[in-house]
């Protein structure tokens, strides 16, 4: 599997020059911000994209943005590569470095700056956790909206550096719904500024490019966030189906009717069995598939709207229809599905897939995704934000088995095809990373490409940003790279 994503060759001149530049990151930066010894690099190898990992050449965990700009700039000086890294927990491959590149990573800047509730904003270093923002404003009536599963380790770095969403996205939107500035500095070590507390600014959207870029325009050293006030009430129901194809109808129709609960998750079978192990959550295990829906409002708007979705799920054959009953309960319903990769992790080794898809052809993806993981004589298990269309299939196999870890790629890649074709794309929060970089040209044409390239080299003329991430390495300008 390790041999089945190409990596861009390692530039020569920089790895001869690997003790000078140490040498020189030492005069740079305290001694507690530096990682260069090779056992101490093994933990920045990969990232959760676990199956590739490359060996860095240095580690830097800078305290400030000023010692994240010293950095890029003698970077940026020398053509030294870099690879930005929040908390290590994407699944595309973002954070993977390679041998000639320094890992800046951002986990010591993990102060929460200012809050300010007149605004409703927060001001937060990269390094801090997405969940702490609302753990901080939770007592004051507060949140922080986006909160994907990862949300306890996940940083509002990489958050911002993958456009990450959540389970209550479909409501209250991704990251990019609810950034407000950022402080970034670029490739030759220049701090700029980008948007504030106002909600919009003058001149081009910057903020709305860099949010999704997977650190190839810059590195994010600060963030404004938009903070919301905590609902009235909400309450998650579990809707049990007899099979996945009703339970996506259900899911379009929901939607289709102008009813936008605060969330709806999709697990098939495998998925509810895996979790129910694993946090005793008290999901239905005689249904085929299963939906947890979120309301919130006061008690009246909650009961309208479940009477409404209650309705259309009848329409499609509910089996199952249950209320958390508690705080307690409703906790629980939620650890089971916010658990669901790590308790995968616990019965087979597993790629997560992230197409997105309209939720027309949910019904039809499904069905071909079972018959494709089939085709390879693998096992999948589908948990994912329904409400929106982005699936994250989960395709198990032995990863000590090279031909079944090759077998899982291909089946991944049929599965991110097919969501294009059905008239979605290839991510919806995960990124491109190396994971997706192949299939670019299967979302783009090669103009698209070569413009979005354009936009790029505009921030990072030598390349030098996470080089071997998101752009197919064939048909790159022959700056890119080079060694």
């Amino acid at each position: 599997m390790s041999d089945v994503i190409s990596f861009l060759q390692p530039r020569e001149k920089v790895l001869a020059r690997r003790s000078t530049i140490i040498a020189d990151l030492a005069d740079l930066l305290p001694a507690d911000c530096l990682v260069h010894e090779p056992r101490e690099l093994v933990p920045f190898e990969t990232d959760a994209f676990v199956a590739y990992r490359r060996l860095p050449l240095a580690v830097v965990l800078p305290h400030t943005t000023a010692q994240v700009a010293a950095v890029l700039k003698y970077c940026h000086r020398y053509g030294v590569p870099v690879v930005p890294r929040g908390a290590g927990t994407s699944l595309c491959g973002g954070a993977i470095p390679q041998e000639d590149a320094i890992v800046i990573g951002l986990s010591k800047m993990s102060r929460i700056l200012e809050v300010d509730f007149a605004n409703r904003t927060a001001t937060v270093q990269a390094g801090v956790t997405n969940l702490s923002i609302s753990d901080t404003v939770g007592p004051e009536g507060y949140f922080y909206a986006p909160d994907p599963s990862s949300q306890l380790a996940c940083t509002i770095g990489g958050n911002i550096a993958m456009n990450s969403g959540g389970a209550h996205c479909l409501k209250y939107g991704v990251t990019t719904n609810n950034l407000l500035g950022v402080k970034m500095v670029l490739m030759d070590g220049t701090v700029i500024d980008l948007g504030g507390k106002h909600l919009d600014s003058a001149g081009y959207d910057l903020l709305g490019l860099v949010c999704g870029s997977e650190g190839q325009l810059g590195i994010v050293t600060e963030a404004t966030v938009r903070l919301l006030a905590k609902p009235e009430g909400a309450r998650p129901v579990l809707f049990g189906f007899t099979s996945s194809e009703e339970a996506g109808a259900c899911v379009a129709d929901v939607i289709g009717a102008g009813i936008i609960p605060v969330a709806i998750e999709f697990m098939d079978k495998p998925a509810i069995e895996i979790c129910e192990a694993f946090a005793k959550a008290g999901y239905p295990l005689d249904v085929e598939a299963l939906l947890i829906v979120e309301v919130e409002g006061s008690e009246a708007e909650m009961e309208a709207m479940l009477a409404s979705i209650v309705e259309i799920a009848r329409r499609h054959g509910v089996k199952t229809v249950r209320e958390s009953q508690s705080a307690t309960e409703a906790a629980l319903i939620w650890k089971g599905r916010k658990s669901a990769f790590g308790a995968t992790g616990r019965i087979a080794d597993y790629i997560c897939m992230d197409g997105t898809v309209p939720l027309s052809q949910l019904s039809y993806v499904l069905k071909r995704t079972g018959e494709i993981v089939e085709g390879f004589g693998l096992r999948v298990a589908n948990v994912f934000h329904a409400g929106d269309g982005n699936m994250h299939p989960l395709i198990l196999f032995n990863a000590n088995d090279p031909i079944e870890a090759a077998k899982a790629e291909a089946a991944g890649n049929e599965i991110l095809k097919l969501c294009v074709d059905a008239g979605g794309c290839l991510t919806g929060e995960h990124g491109v990373g190396i994971e997706k970089r192949d299939l670019m040209l299967h979302q783009y044409t090669r103009a698209e490409l070569d413009q979005q390239i354009r936009v790029r080299e505009a921030f990072d003329g030598q390349w030098l940003l996470n080089p071997s991430k998101v752009f197919p390495l064939d048909g790159r300008p022959q700056t890119a790279g080079a060694a």
